[in-house]
């Protein structure tokens, strides 16, 4: 991207004028700490937080934020991007701190307190599909990073986030039409009874065929329904939420295809990839509190369908009828929280002592499937319609976890200056795996011990330093923990796959609000797995591999020299690398980790109520990352600028314009080296990096107009 037109792109917002000054929402509970101080998109947490990587971002921040998909609304998360290499309608791809976490391996995903990364899945570890959600209904959300948190337990050793819903929703209409086949239809409204409690609803229904052809078509209808009575601290919720989506997916496609004319840069090789999604919840909440104590409970229910059909190696194990796969999950999740928080004074000395456990169970039922223009082919059934036993191109597996998280955290405030946050975390994890080909049944279990800790001084002149450690941990795929899909597991007998993947972390940080309307918060880090999550292209899943260490540092500041205009920056620089003398017994042939950013970064402008004009710009850039482990060859990352810009009509009435990649950048949202053959290419595909690698596309410059009524 070149320089100049960025800046013109700034100055180009900074004429619309208008002010940032957001509502407090954290979802945190009230404790007698201190009230909370609200900036303008993020809330000042100092004398609140346990380390400079964690935070809380407004409902004002969210709503000027421009996103071209739901998802990337988490990108207001610092360090954090948010993208796609497979079409609309699939689970993100998250990457942050120099970890390619792909669809959730290692972002703990949290809505309304329901965990949405799945154990387990037929597509991923962690898979962690955010499409079901509905912008307008959101609160704001809070953020971790780090394995410091007592609270924070599977997926969320890199990060994690909990998005909270709105119990007023405004009575209001939205529709959109965009240039790349976008058409969308929400409302959302609230019924006040007498007695002050909230009945809201919301629905969504939306198209996307993106720049793609054939275009993805992808269709999404999306409900809610929340009922909420008293407040936050003493009350209680019921949420209940349904959506399906379905359409075309654009999976990476091989450069060659494209430098040959067998495709252009926004076609695919197989037209018939796609996928369908239908999900419905049911969760609540219950609060309580007293002078000195809090407490509070939530439980859900979770039914979810997948199926994706993909390929991704095209003609390689099948040169007649092609590599397509489909895989297909039937999934119930049950779960739900407790916590005690107390307020206590000793001697002089104040501490917040917090009580928790958490537990979930899946059953699951999950396939992978040899299939032809999403028809499963003759070889993975036999006369009968049964599964045929014996074919490595299909598999079909009932699994069972169990996950049980108890934890405990003593915030103490020894001096004015000084306090810790000290926390024990015990999991206990348990699963069986019954392949339905074979007949084989495994069952397991492992238990972990997590320490944690912060030292906090402070505040001098409005900033605090931290010291953070701890220990966090990933789950790993049952059935490659016991080898039912050997793929899923660590490579080579010589490494076994743990259920529980530990994860040892330290940082170092600051929270500052020295200087007048500057915000800053910044972080020394290092994070280091026992066993690395990598996405293993060809079979379209995770794969457990070698130890693995990251260092690196993290800014991020918001500085507001006028109540309407606030500038933000986020950055994160990060060295990765597998740890262990060996690399050959893991199947690596370096120490280079495979599609492991170096830099995250973003810059970006909110504007809000200078007469009837409000908007945001964000500039989005992923840096290089390695695409093997002997770093012969790298992604370049990307640049994009995203421009949003709303104008009040009329009392209730509000016009937006959207412009995403608005200057056009020719570039891919992530590229991957993998072997792949094409019609009239040798049997074994081509394996020379140099030839060929494969890449999905970013969105080129595209429009969105956006009409609200309130009423």
């Amino acid at each position: 991207m070149r320089a100049s037109s960025t800046i013109a792109c700034v100055a180009l917002a900074c004429t619309l004028a208008p002010e940032a000054v957001a509502q407090a929402v954290t979802g945190q509970p009230a404790s007698g700490i201190e009230q909370i101080v609200v900036t303008a998109s993020r809330t000042n947490l100092l004398r609140r937080a346990a380390s400079a990587s964690q935070g809380a971002i407004t409902k004002k921040e969210l709503t000027l934020r421009p996103a071209f998909r739901v998802g990337q609304l988490l990108e207001s998360i610092p360090g954090l991007i948010v993208s796609i290499h497979s079409g609309e309608g699939k689970a993100a791809q998250f990457l942050a701190r120099g970890f390619n976490l792909d669809h959730g391996t290692d972002l703990a995903n949290f809505v309304d307190d329901i965990p949405i990364n799945r154990p387990s899945n037929a597509h991923g570890q962690g898979y962690s599909d955010l499409n079901f959600l509905i912008a307008e209904t959101f609160a704001g959300l809070d953020y971790t990073k780090g394995t410091y948190y007592a609270s924070v337990g599977d997926f969320g050793a890199v990060a994690s986030d909990h998005i909270h819903f709105s119990d007023d929703l405004p009575d209001q209409v939205i529709g959109s039409v965009g240039t790349l086949g976008d058409e969308r239809f929400a409302a959302t409204g609230t019924y006040h009874q007498a007695n002050g409690n909230r009945l809201s609803a919301a629905i969504d229904i939306s198209h996307l065929d993106g720049p793609f052809q054939p275009g993805n078509n992808f269709r999404k209808q999306a409900g809610e329904i929340h009922y909420a009575s008293g407040t936050p601290t003493d009350g209680f919720t019921l949420t209940g939420m349904y959506y399906k989506g379905q359409g075309r997916l654009s999976t990476d496609q091989p450069q060659r295809a494209v430098y040959d004319g067998l495709i252009d840069r926004f076609s695919t090789l197989d037209p018939t990839d796609g996928q369908f999604s239908e999900r419905e919840s049911l969760s609540g909440h219950y609060a309580a509190s007293g002078e000195d104590w809090q407490l509070t409970m939530n439980g859900y229910g979770v039914h979810s369908l997948q199926t994706l059909w993909n390929d991704f190696t095209h003609l390689l194990f099948d040169p007649v009828q092609g590599d397509q796969e489909g895989q297909n999950e039937n999934r119930i999740s049950v779960g739900g929280a407790a916590t005690f928080l107390v307020h206590t004074e000793v001697a002089g000395i104040e501490s917040d002592l917090l009580f928790g456990v958490q537990g979930r169970h899946d059953d699951i039922y999950e396939d992978k499937r040899h299939t032809h223009a999403r028809q499963v082919l003759d070889y993975c059934v036999n006369g009968s319609g049964r599964y045929a036993v014996g074919q490595s191109a299909c598999n079909a597996d009932r699994v069972q976890v169990a996950d049980t998280g108890l934890f405990a955290e003593a915030t103490t405030h020894w001096m004015p200056f000084l306090r810790t946050v000290l926390g024990v975390r015990e999991e206990f994890y348990n699963a069986t795996d019954r392949s339905l080909l074979t007949g084989f049944k495994g069952v397991g279990s492992q238990a972990l011990f997590q320490p944690k800790g912060s030292l906090v001084l402070g505040p001098w002149r409005n900033t605090e330093l931290y010291v953070s450690a701890g220990r966090g941990f990933h789950s790993d795929d049952v059935r490659g923990v016991f080898q039912t899909l050997p793929i899923e597991g660590i490579p080579g007998v010589s490494h076994r796959t743990p259920f529980l993947a530990k994860a040892d972390g330290e940082e170092v940080g600051l929270r500052s609000t020295l200087a007048p309307h500057l915000d800053v918060q910044a972080a020394l880090f290092q994070i280091e797995f026992a066993s690395e999550l990598v996405y293993d292209q060809d079979m379209g899943m995770d794969q457990a591999n070698a130890p693995s260490k990251r260092r690196g540092v993290e800014v991020s500041a918001q500085y507001r020299p006028y109540p309407w205009i606030e500038l933000n920056t986020d950055i994160a620089a990060t060295k990765a690398r597998f740890r262990t003398g060996d690399p050959a017994s893991y199947g690596l042939n370096g120490l280079y980790i495979t599609d492991a950013p170096d830099v995250i970064a973003s810059f970006g402008i909110l504007i809000d109520r200078a007469g009837p004009w409000y908007g945001g710009l964000q500039l989005r850039l992923l840096g290089s990352y390695p695409l093997n482990p002997d770093n012969k060859v790298r992604g370049q990352g990307y640049s994009e600028v995203n421009l949003d810009v709303g104008y009040r009509i009329a009392p209730g009435t509000r016009l937006q314009l959207g412009i995403f990649n608005l200057l056009n950048e020719k570039a891919d949202a992530f590229d991957y080296d993998y072997v792949t053959r094409l019609p009239g290419e040798p049997a074994g595909g081509i394996t020379d990096e140099r030839q060929d690698l494969q890449f999905h596309p970013i969105e080129p410059l595209s429009a969105r107009v956006t009409l609200t009524q309130t009423f």
